[in-house]
Formats: C-alpha cells, structure tokens, sequence
C-alpha cells in the first residue's frame, strides 16, 4: 500500500504542477490577447471620406480641402497640406477641427494640374493617421471679354408742334386769366354788400 499512497502522492503533486501551469500559460495567452487587443485599437482610426474626393478631377477651384475620420481629432495637434503642381503650397494654414472632420482653407488655384494633400491627424488614444492623397483641378481657359463697343443711335427730337396748338394754349390761358379777375371782383362785390 505504500507505493499506491506514493503513486497517489505524485499524481497529486503531478496535476498541481500542471494546473498551475495551465494557469500561467492561460494568463500569458490572456494578456497577449489583451496587448494585440491594444495594437489593433492604436491604430483603428481611418480616413472615411475627403472633400475634394482622392483621384477626382475638379473644373471648380475648391475653397478648402476637408478629411473625415472614424475617431473624433484633437483640436490643436493635426496637419493638413496642399500642393500645387510644382510642389508649393497652396493651403492658407487654417486648420480647423470639428469632431472628426479636419478641413484646411485653399488659395485660389489657377494652374491646371495634379494636386496632393498631405496630411497627419491626431485622435486621443489613437496612432496617427497618416497619408496623402492627390486631386487634379482643369483650370478653365482663359476667355478675354470683348469689351462692348458703343453704337450711336439716332438722337430723337422733339415732335415738332404746330403754331396753331400754341397760339390755342396761349388763348385758353389768357381766357382762364379774364376768368379768374371777373370772378374774383364780383365775390369781392358780394362780400362789400354784405
């Protein structure tokens, strides 16, 4: 019987070990899923749309550029650039952040070409999110107004009158006159005999 008691002993002993064991590998394999859990959540913010939309070809300069993303930014830490064609910028430096869109203000574009924004956003708890992206703007050809050139026209002179309509409006007034100097004496007439 002693040896049964051993052998019980050592099974005992045996399943110990392993339990612990089994713990410590459950805990190790618990915690790696914890800091990949952590990774994978540092970098889950992504770019969802932008204003003008990558690759798209644009006939209307853009007054800024506008980036949306899944996680709501930090209001101070971003950077958002515009460039032209020949690699100057043409972003105003106006950075503005309202939850999760960043948009920045653009200089009126004049020349034709492939444009590229490039930009690096912060989001509390978050990697960075970095890229870029180009857009191409087709400048509308230069069209030179034709100044109005002005076109004489006729001057137009009075209707001409005749003499007679004159002297008949002259007459009706110097009648009106007589009218009104008989009218006038004879109520000053009716009042005196009053």
């Amino acid at each position: 019987m002693p040896s049964l008691k051993k052998w019980h002993d050592r099974v005992e002993s045996k399943s110990k070990n392993e339990g612990v064991t089994l713990r410590i590998k459950g805990l190790a394999v618990l915690l790696i899923t914890l800091a990949c859990a952590g990774v994978s959540s540092a970098s889950a913010n992504s770019l969802i749309t932008t204003s003008p939309i990558s690759g798209s070809t644009l006939t209307t300069p853009p007054s800024s550029v506008t980036l949306t993303t899944q996680v709501v930014l930090i209001a101070d830490a971003n950077e958002l650039i515009v460039t032209d064609p020949s690699g100057i910028r043409v972003d105003d430096g106006t950075i503005t952040v309202d939850g999760v869109t960043a948009s920045v203000g653009v200089k009126p574009l004049v020349e034709s070409g492939i444009y590229k924004v490039s930009y690096i956003l912060y989001s509390e708890g978050e990697a960075p999110l970095q890229g870029s992206f180009t857009f191409n703007f087709s400048a509308p050809s230069v069209i030179t107004p034709s100044e109005p050139i002005p076109t004489p026209t006729q001057s137009q002179t009075p209707a001409s009158s005749s003499w007679g309509t004159n002297v008949f409006i002259i007459a009706i007034l110097v009648i009106a006159f007589f009218v009104l100097v008989g009218l006038s004496l004879y109520a000053r007439k009716l009042f005196r005999d009053r």
